[in-house]
């Protein structure tokens, strides 16, 4: 079971980013309105009209596919790190630090922490060629 759980991670992983990747560009999952007044409208104002949300789904379709696929899981963690240390900024100082302990926001940074844990050598060697 042990040498499964990388594998059970990167799928659970992959298929998170994957569909919310791509339900900012098809919108099959609809999204509950931010509270009026919060931090979080001017942000989503500004990251919506530049176009550089768009980039990010991308990157998160990309890197989910990367992700899932075991021999290039250490490249979609390149990708999908930095969204994930993102995604954590995001909810403490944006959102407010009660944020982070909703349930998907631990469960992709556990994810993606196992999985950096378990390919750490392979991951390194990576940044070493």
């Amino acid at each position: 079971m042990k040498r499964h759980l990388p594998n059970i991670a990167s799928a659970l992983l992959g298929l998170a980013f994957f569909m919310f990747g791509l339900n900012y560009f098809l919108n099959f999952i609809p999204m509950p309105a931010p509270p009026e007044g919060s931090r979080v409208i001017p942000f989503f104002q500004a990251t919506g009209t530049s176009g550089f949300m768009a980039f990010v789904k991308g990157c998160e379709i990309i890197g989910a596919i990367l992700v899932a696929i075991p021999k290039t899981r250490n490249w979609g963690l390149l990708v999908l790190g930095p969204i994930v240390v993102n995604i954590l900024a995001f909810n403490v100082f944006v959102a407010g630090g009660t944020a982070v302990l909703q349930p998907p926001v631990i469960v992709v940074s556990v994810l993606a922490a196992h999985l950096l844990w378990t390919g750490r050598q392979r991951f390194f060697a990576l940044l070493n060629n």
